[in-house]
């Protein structure tokens, strides 16, 4: 099209800033509902409960897929730190 626009470089500007925008918060949201997330055979309603003793819902499964997404979002974090780091 024109010399002054890149459309190439402008694509990829908002890939990465919808990306990091909005899939960290929503992975991160992610995580904590899977934290929440009641054990195998119990309700949500016996997971809530005071008898629970427990400050996540119980589900091994859930613990350990939300410490991945908690995971991927400090390496982001570590990442971006670097960029910043490194290039003054």
């Amino acid at each position: 099209m024109s010399d002054w626009i890149d459309l190439h470089a402008i694509w990829q500007i908002v890939v990465v800033g919808v990306l990091l925008g909005a899939g960290l918060p929503a992975l991160f949201a992610v995580g904590l509902r899977l934290l929440s997330a009641p054990a195998a055979g119990r309700t949500a309603q016996a997971a809530a409960g005071a008898d629970s003793g427990h400050v996540y819902g119980g589900n091994p499964v859930g613990l350990v897929a939300a410490g991945v997404c908690f995971a991927v979002i400090l390496a982001a974090i570590g990442y971006g730190i670097y960029l910043i780091v490194s290039s003054a």
